[in-house]
This record gives structure tokens, C-alpha cells and sequence, in this order.
């Protein structure tokens, strides 16, 4: 890996276009180097994983909305949405596909300086392999070619210290991924990547307070606008450079500022893209960081026994995790029974009460209404905090795989003064985890959440459709959708028209 550093230029600066962090990720995407075997078969275990997630949640309202959205756009040649049979504009398809993969909070994530789902990378790349004709070889390298610039960016760059989304790393991410998938040269990767940022760098509002839907819906939208970028500069138009370190540009005015100097490792020419491995996926259905806990959870419980007798429960943790979902957030909607399920699933303490109530999570059940307004489970939650514990926070941002951790410690105080103690550093699901998902798990994830949306033979078709992905001829990509059953989609709510018909 080389580390580069990025910092704010003046416009009268010498300041080549190929110093550019820009042009340098450019060509990292533009360099042909072969897949690894172990990058192949986990972007095989990601596609699935996204597929598992959307079948879950293809009955949510936002994902019928972006369904209904994409179906008003019929394009031959085309890609398909998940769920449905048609072909489709492929800016419109991935739109639909990328709020399904995103609603429920349930694939993949990478943390470090910055957050990241980096599985949102896959909708629009299948997309776009689909309308174009793309083999499947080519589109396993573009996957792979994604997952390492988000990751990249997201360990040198921090956006939510600024109070930016971290889709502003999804959009160059999608673009590159693209421009590796369609063997694009270097200068027209670049300046799709500078009108992608550009076009990318959202407020986290959408992840603040009252949380709405568009938090699915905000990656979604990166890798829409990733697509027009790229076929734009695929016709010759520029974009804004240089757009990290101009003087106007968004380190200067959005970031750090003109004193800064960021690091970003990429890839050495020739080297292998590898940073999907660093990546991990999620057993429960909420905020990565919520992941831990929710194991540490499970295993408290018994130790605890009468959760009546819970005086208080102070989970010490890192800064992100303190910040983002627990109590340092500030925010009361963390607390309130009536608040929206994107809420829900960033509020920690409500997380931790059900996991301790219950034993177990769900993707619907232990966000039900019903659930959150229980007695017992709004008296437990209101009884949980946290606390930001430094070594935590040193863990979190930690480059040792085996120190690195998104846990917590749990100090459990009962009415009678004892106090229960334990820590779990990472998710059992974590590679480092006491149950670490591999294929296998990725499957199970898939078989469980399509059971009663997908009929078996659909499910087993997809699975064997990914299995030989690398061997997929040009054309044949809309294998890769999903067929869900016509009645359950009849479940779906109705939904409003809008301008598209």
C-alpha cells in the first residue's frame, strides 16, 4: 500500500492533475490486476448478503416506493430490479436495488476513521454490468475495485466529524468500481470520480434526531449519481478538479480545512485489491456498532436473572459508538417508543434492553410498535447509558486485527448494590468472533430471510447463479435478480403516485 498524503492547494499552486487523489484512485481502479481467490469468493459471499437483506425487506414501504419509482423507467437494453421481472434503466434499477439492500441495516460495514456499508457498492455495479452486457469476471473485479476505495477512503478520511454522510466516500467508490468493471481509461475514471464527490457530500442530518427513511434511500442516490457521472465522462465532459484539494474544494470547505493533511493508503501499481477482507457483515438487523452488544446481551442475561431488579446498566464504550447510537448522542428520540425504526435501530440503550428481554433479535419483531411500547422494555431502556471509555475508543481505531474491537463493557448495578460485569469486543459474527461467518452462515442468512418471499427453487437457482458468477458469459447478469413470489408482493403497501407513472 502506498499512503498519500491530501491536503488543500491554491488554484496558483503547481499542482499537476496527476497528483490529484482523485486521478490516483483513477488509477488504482484502471490497473488490471487479478482478483485473489479469497477476494473472489468473499464478493461472492457479499452478493448474497445483499440479496438475503432486500428479500427481507422487500415489503418495506421505502423499498416499494424506490420499487415503484424504477418500474415507471423500462429501458432494452436494461437491468432488472430485485423482486420483479422486466428490464430496466440502470441508474433507476440500482436506486431500487440500493434502498433494498440498505433499509433494514443489515449488510456489511467497515469502521475506522470513517463509517461505511461498502455492500452498497453492489447494486449499482450489477446494474450497470446488466444493461451493458458485462461478463461476470469483469464485474467480480469492479466489486472488488469498489470495496477498496470505500475502505481506503474510510480509513483515511473522517466525514462525520464534520457532520458529513459517509455516502461522500460511496459515490468515487461506485465510480471507480465502475471504471474498473467497464476497462475505462484512467482520465475518464477521474473526472467520473470528481462530478461523483462532487454530487455526494450530504449532511449526516439523515442519521440525526428523527431519522427518516432517507437513510436508506442516501446511498441508493450515491450510486445513481455514480452512474451519471461515469457515462457522462464516458462522453467527454470534465468535472471539478482538483475536488479534494482545490481551494474551493471540499477538504478546504467541508472537511479539515487548508491547514489539514489527510492520509489515504491505495494500492501500489500491480498490487492485489484485498480490502473486502477487511470488511464483516452483520448476524442482527441494526447499526454495526449495536453488534457486540447485542451478543453481549444474549449471554448477560442469565447471569442477571430478574431484569426487574436492574437498578442501571452503563455500557463503556468507544467515542463512535457513544456518539452515534448511545447516549452522547444527545438525542431523546433514542428513547421514545414512538420513534421511527431508522431511530430505533441507532438507539443502543433500546437495542440492549430488548436483546436482554428477549435473547434474541429480529429484523421486524424487536422493532414492532407493540415492542417498543411495552412497560417493562420502556422502564429497562430508560435504565441504560453509556459512557465513552478511551481504551475503547483506542481499540476502535486500532490497525491490529486482532486488538481492533466494537464492543463494550457492560457494568450491570442491581437494586441490592451487586454489580454484574462482562465485555465483548467483537460480534460473534466477526472473523475474530466465537461464531465467524464463512460461506456457510452467508447462505443460512440468505435461506432464513427469503423463506416465505422467495420459493426454494428461486433461492436455489440464485445460488448457484452466484456460485459460477466468474464464469458468467456477457449478457446472461440478469440471472442475478431475485424472482420474489407475485403474492407475496401483493402484500406490499400502496403506495401514492408521483410524477414517474
Amino acid at each position: 500500500m502506498i499512503m498519500h498524503p491530501v491536503r488543500t492547494r491554491r488554484s496558483a499552486d503547481d499542482f499537476p492533475f496527476t497528483e490529484h487523489l482523485a486521478y490516483k484512485i483513477a488509477e488504482v481502479a484502471a490497473d488490471p490486476v487479478a482478483v485473489e481467490p479469497q477476494t473472489e469468493a468473499m464478493v461472492l459471499n457479499r452478493i448474497i448478503d445483499d440479496a438475503a437483506v432486500s428479500a427481507a425487506a422487500v415489503l418495506r414501504q421505502p423499498v416499494t416506493v424506490a420499487r415503484h419509482q424504477a418500474l415507471a423507467h423500462r429501458s432494452r437494453p436494461g437491468a432488472t430490479v430485485f423482486g420483479v421481472d422486466g428490464s430496466y434503466s440502470a441508474e433507476w434499477a440500482a436506486w431500487a436495488n440500493g434502498v433494498a439492500v440498505r433499509e433494514l441495516d443489515f449488510h456489511d460495514t467497515f469502521l475506522a476513521a470513517e463509517y461505511s456499508h461498502p455492500g452498497d457498492n453492489i447494486p449499482p455495479l450489477v446494474a450497470v454490468a446488466q444493461q451493458l452486457g458485462i461478463r461476470g469476471a469483469d464485474l467480480i473485479r469492479g466489486i472488488a475495485t469498489a470495496y477498496e476505495i470505500q475502505i481506503d477512503l474510510a480509513r483515511g478520511i473522517c466525514l462525520h466529524e464534520h457532520k458529513i454522510d459517509h455516502v461522500a466516500h460511496l459515490g468515487p467508490s461506485v465510480a471507480a468500481g465502475l471504471g474498473t468493471m467497464l476497462r475505462l481509461d484512467t482520465e475518464t475514471i477521474y473526472q467520473a470520480i470528481g462530478q461523483a464527490l462532487h454530487l455526494t457530500t450530504a449532511t449526516r442530518q439523515s442519521r440525526k434526531g428523527s431519522i427518516s427513511s432517507w437513510k436508506a434511500f442516501a446511498p441508493a442516490h450515491a450510486g445513481k449519481v455514480a452512474i451519471e457521472a461515469v457515462d457522462r465522462a464516458m462522453r467527454g465532459e470534465r468535472s471539478p478538479a482538483p475536488i479534494y484539494e482545490g481551494e474551493d474544494g471540499v477538504i478546504a470547505w467541508l472537511l479539515s480545512g487548508p491547514e489539514h493533511t489527510y492520509r489515504v493508503p491505495l494500492p501500489a501499481p500491480g498490487e492485489p485489491k484485498r480490502a473486502i477482507l477487511d470488511s464483516f457483515t452483520k448476524e442482527h438487523s441494526a447499526e454495526y456498532q449495536s453488534q457486540a452488544p447485542i451478543d453481549l446481551a444474549r449471554r448477560l442475561r442469565q447471569r442477571i436473572g430478574d431484569l426487574d431488579q436492574v437498578a442501571s446498566i452503563v455500557l463503556h464504550t468507544s467515542h463512535h459508538t457513544h456518539v452515534v447510537i448511545g447516549t452522547g448522542s444527545g438525542d431523546p428520540q433514542k428513547f421514545d417508543p414512538d420513534a421511527s425504526r431508522e431511530t430505533l435501530d441507532h438507539s443502543l440503550p433500546y437495542i440492549f434492553a430488548v436483546a436482554l428481554q428477549d435473547g434474541s433479535w429480529h429484523h421486524e419483531h424487536s422493532y414492532a410498535p407493540e415492542r417498543a411500547h411495552r412497560p417493562d422494555t420502556i422502564a429497562l431502556w430508560h435504565k441504560i447509558s453509556t459512557v465513552e471509555d478511551p481504551e475503547w475508543t483506542r481499540r476502535y481505531h486500532s490497525t491490529d486485527p486482532a486488538e481492533k474491537a466494537f464492543g463494550a463493557r457492560a457494568e450491570v448495578t442491581l437494586k441490592s448494590g451487586e454489580v454484574i460485569s462482562d465485555e465483548l469486543a467483537v460480534a460473534d459474527a466477526h472473523p475474530l468472533g466465537a461464531r465467524p461467518f464463512g460461506r456457510e452462515q452467508y447462505i443460512a442468512k440468505f435461506t432464513e430471510l427469503a423463506h416465505g418471499v422467495v420459493k426454494p427453487a428461486e433461492q436455489q437457482r440464485f445460488l448457484t447463479t452466484v456460485d459460477g458468477l466468474a464464469d458468467m458469459k456477457p449478457g446472461t447478469l440478469a440471472a442475478l435478480n431475485v424472482l420474489v413470489d407475485p403474492q407475496v408482493l401483493e402484500k406490499a403497501p400502496t403506495i401514492s403516485s408521483g410524477i414517474f407513472q
